[in-house]
């Protein structure tokens, strides 16, 4: 079977369209062989040789070395080179390429080929010795690293030993014989640490490499960053082998990476950085500060070494066609890496550009603007998930700030939180619930997990482009790098800026947008949710037919989903209202009444109150759908659990002290999850469900005479497992509602319904559905009793569980589809059978996931409801699970 496919030298044995097969990167790479551009040749390992190196326990099968031996000639034959020769060595580059880009997470080892003889070569036939051994201390140090799995400090310590020796600051300051003698350090390094020579032969180097790539998917760091982005672990990686073109020969070479738009912003503008007589590892990962792209960024920064438009003219100019054509070609913002060998320019890789929330909204608008894509394919571009960095607020201009630092804008958006310094102390503290920032020299691809927990990254080293940046953008984390005015010291556990010393643990905020640090917290402000954003929105609206509402028990928070444009209320939970502290008295004065006349009392006190609370909502949502959820948790939940609280409330209520703990005992329950709660309350208990039912009726009949606006009330029984349950209570709550509207002279249309969030509920939903005018998927508790797990529980292995391939996802961010989902599409299929009109909606935290909702849409529920702060994210989502339903 096939397995490595060739590009370069005119052909291209693939496209862009083959991404599963060969990875992102090498599926680019053919295309843009194909299209003409100069690209140096190569060859990809397929993505499916990556399961069959674990199969064979990490050993690449006999006729894919066969293919890869085949292709190495072919890249020979281009470029007139031999692999191993003494004279005119070829040098290959070995990268990892996945189907979607994981930038930073998997392993690279540029230079193969290098040994004591072919150095040599590379010197004479370069003309340019310092070239060749900068190239051979390159090698030595990423395959040492990479595939001989050596401490990487140990070369890097060397390497600053060498330039304090010289009296340089920067590796370009030591020359040919530094070098040399830097490579002599390196190897012994080596055999210090392994008690063998370092490898000599080029083919024992290009197996170790490819196998470490292929290895590398299988990192902490990749499978941490494939949990976090939901790439699935059984797609692999492929392997990309090509031939090295160098930007470290000279001031006539360069490397760098650019984008066709700022990825932060979105605006129309090339931006990127380039490093003159340097390889690609020197800017991505900050080695060494690089210099801008164009003369317009490095003079709105105030910069003076010269940019790439102003030191390489010509070039610059066929980058600037190459960007046009990609974009237009791809139609989409590109990502690009380039090399610049002796004046003449390669490309290494495009692909589409990671971006922020703001850039992807500014980039989808403009795009349409330009006629390069459709409203629709906008829609469906931009990321619904990461629409959330754009829905909270950011720093207040006006507030006062004490800036200690400035640094590079990398990723937009301000955090504040408590300055820790090493990824694993960052992901405790913020599992402890502490907000944290993230304080590093420079970020590597084993920071992931702590970049993950913080909530903002910054960096003393680093430009726009390294993986601080790239990584954070990805995230939606505020990052600032490059703060060259910071000193960490990892010993005291303090950070030196500007005569200031700022310990770990202090408080610090940084503005991404800016690249400001600042002592302390700053206020913030609401986002703008104008411009681009609402356009976008507009879009999406057209193409959606999922309704969208919100979960809401406050005015404030129906005022947020309102103009986040949620359609109604999906959930409103009465318990929360019971706990306000001018209520909370006469609810426990209920619940430890005797009898049912003692219970009726303490309720008369709290029907106002409700009354009061409804009637705020109705006119809010005025005009659009609000369901109430009937109340739900057990009694003792309303209840204190230790002496004083039990004192506290015998003295508020009048009760003796004996009597309350009595009647807390008699409350207790094993497992309240499963216990007298719901729908059950209502029946034992009546006229608590009676009050709320009376409560809703008169305050919606109250609004619609005061406003003569709709109002549109959806009455929620919980927790139901049998149609009698909902049959009773229901007669129960149609008896107040045909009281209420005989006193006051007004009836309305009303809703009862309930929630579905037992598996016997949903498997008996056809005999539930007889007496229910709509079903509300509660999906939380439908998960917790499906899968016998507790929400509040499950954190302390779930992670493993998804990790392992147990579950795909996180079953309460993400619905089990096999299991749940089996349950929800049941239910609605029973239910609908009996009554094809019952609307159906889901209101569990899945209303707010991208994949739930895509879910939903195929069932042909009516709505999801979600927080308010999601209801944008839901919106799009909706819409792009019509359009991908087609």
């Amino acid at each position: 079977m096939k397995s490595v496919f060739r590009f370069g030298g005119g052909t291209a044995e693939g496209d862009a369209t083959q991404k599963e097969l060969l990875g992102g990167k090498g599926a680019n790479l053919a295309e843009m062989a194909g299209i003409g551009l100069a690209v140096p040749p190569g060859l990809t390992i397929a993505t499916s040789v990556c399961a069959a190196y674990y199969d064979a326990g990490g050993r690449l099968p006999d006729d894919v070395q066969a293919q890869v031996l085949d292709s190495l000639a072919f890249i020979e034959g281009v470029t007139a080179k031999k692999f191993g020769d003494a004279t005119n060595p070829l040098l290959v580059s070995v990268r990892s390429g996945a189907r979607v880009s994981m930038p930073g997470m998997m392993d690279t080892v540029l230079n193969l080929g290098l040994n004591d003889q072919t150095v040599e070569g590379l010197a004479a036939a370069s003309g340019n010795a310092r070239f060749a051994w900068d190239s051979y201390r390159r090698f030595i140090q990423m395959y040492g690293d990479v595939v001989l799995e050596l401490d990487h400090y140990a070369f890097e310590d060397a390497l600053e030993i060498a330039k304090e020796d010289k009296g340089v600051t920067q590796d370009t300051g030591l020359d040919a014989d530094d070098l040399r003698k830097l490579v002599a350090r390196y190897m012994a390094i080596v055999e210090q640490a392994l008690g063998r020579p370092f490898p000599q032969d080029p083919h024992e180097q290009l197996w170790g490499a490819i196998g470490a790539v292929f290895g590398s998917w299988r990192s902490d760091r990749a499978r941490t960053y494939r949990r976090l982005n939901d790439i699935p672990e059984n797609w692999g990686t492929a392997v990309n082998v090509q031939a090295m073109v160098f930007g470290n020969l000279g001031d006539t070479s360069a490397t760098g990476v650019a984008f066709t738009r700022d990825p932060s912003t979105g605006e129309h503008a090339w931006y990127g950085e380039y490093l003159i007589n340097a390889q690609g590892e020197d800017v991505v990962a900050g080695i060494r500060t690089p210099q801008y792209l164009t003369k317009a960024a490095r003079e709105k920064a105030g910069a003076k070494a010269a940019s790439m438009e102003e030191a390489m003219p010509v070039v610059f100019a066929e980058l600037g066609r190459t960007f046009d054509l990609l974009e237009r070609h791809y139609r989409d913002m590109q990502d690009i890496e380039f090399t610049v060998e002796d004046n003449r320019l390669y490309i290494l890789q495009t692909r589409s550009g990671k971006r922020t929330a703001k850039a992807a909204l500014r980039i989808a608008v403009d795009m349409v603007g330009e006629g390069l894509i459709t409203e629709a394919e906008a829609v469906k571009r931009v990321d619904a998930s990461a629409m959330d960095q754009l829905l909270h607020p950011t720093l207040d201009p006006k507030a006062v700030r004490d800036i200690i630092a400035r640094g590079l804008p990398a990723s937009p958006g301000a955090a504040s939180g408590i300055v820790v310094l090493d990824s694993d102390s960052a992901e405790i503290r913020a599992l402890a619930g502490d907000s944290v920032i993230l304080v590093r020299t420079e970020t590597s691809p084993e920071d992931i997990h702590g970049m993950h927990a913080a909530r903002g990254i910054l960096t003393a080293r680093g430009g726009m482009t390294s993986h601080a940046a790239v990584v954070a953008r990805g995230m939606g984390r505020p990052c600032v790098s490059g703060a060259g005015g910071i000193s960490i010291d990892l010993v005291g556990r303090t950070v030196s800026t500007g005569g200031r010393i700022v310990k770990e643990g202090d408080r610090i905020t940084i503005d991404g947008a800016t690249g400001d640090v600042m002592l302390g917290d700053v206020p913030t402000v609401e986002p703008d949710l104008s411009g681009d954003f609402g356009i976008l929105m507009e879009w999406a609206d057209k193409h959606r037919r999922l309704k969208v509402r919100t979960n809401a028990e406050t005015p404030e928070d129906c005022r947020v989903a309102r103009q986040f444009g949620a359609e109604g209320i999906g959930l409103c939970r009465t318990e929360h209202m019971f706990f306000e502290p001018s209520r909370i008295t006469a609810v426990r004065r209920m619940i430890l009444a005797e009898d049912t006349a003692g219970r009726e009392a303490a309720l008369a006190e709290l029907l106002p109150e409700q009354r009061a609370d409804f009637a705020e909502i109705f006119r809010v949502m005025a005009g659009l759908p609000v369901t109430i959820r009937l109340l739900d948790p057990p009694l003792h939940e309303f209840l204190p659990h230790d002496d004083e609280g039990l004192a506290d409330v015998a003295a508020a209520t009048g009760l003796p002290e004996t009597l309350v703990r009595r009647r807390i005992n008699e409350l207790h329950e094993f497992n309240p999850m499963l216990g007298h709660r719901g729908c059950r309350l209502g029946i034992t208990y009546p006229e608590i469900y009676a009050m709320q039912a009376r409560a809703i009726f008169e305050a919606a009949v109250k609004v619609a005479q005061e406003t003569g606006a709709a109002v549109v009330p959806e009455v929620m029984v919980p927790l139901v497992a049998t149609a009698k349950e909902l049959e009773l209570t229901k007669a129960a709550i149609d008896a107040e509602a045909a009281a209420v509207f005989a006193a006051t002279g007004t009836t309305l249309d009303y809703l009862v319904g309930t929630m579905i969030e037992l598996p016997r509920a949903a498997l008996r939903a056809g005999d539930i559905a007889a007496h229910a005018q709509f079903f509300s998927f509660g999906t939380n508790d439908l998960t917790q009793t499906t899968l016998g797990i507790s929400r509040d529980d499950s954190a302390r292995f779930m992670g493993p569980y998804v990790e392992k391939g147990i579950y795909p996802k996180d079953p309460f961010v993400s619905i089990d589809e096999d299991g749940v989902g089996e349950l929800v599409a049941l239910a609605a299929e029973r239910g609908r059978s009996v009554k094809p009109d019952l609307k159906l909606g889901i209101c569990g935290e899945h209303g707010g996931d991208p994949a739930s909702i895509l879910f939903c849409e195929g069932l042909g529920l009516d709505y999801v409801s979600c927080s308010p702060y999601r209801v944008p994210i839901a919106r799009l989502a909706a819409a792009q699970a019509a359009l991908k339903k087609g």
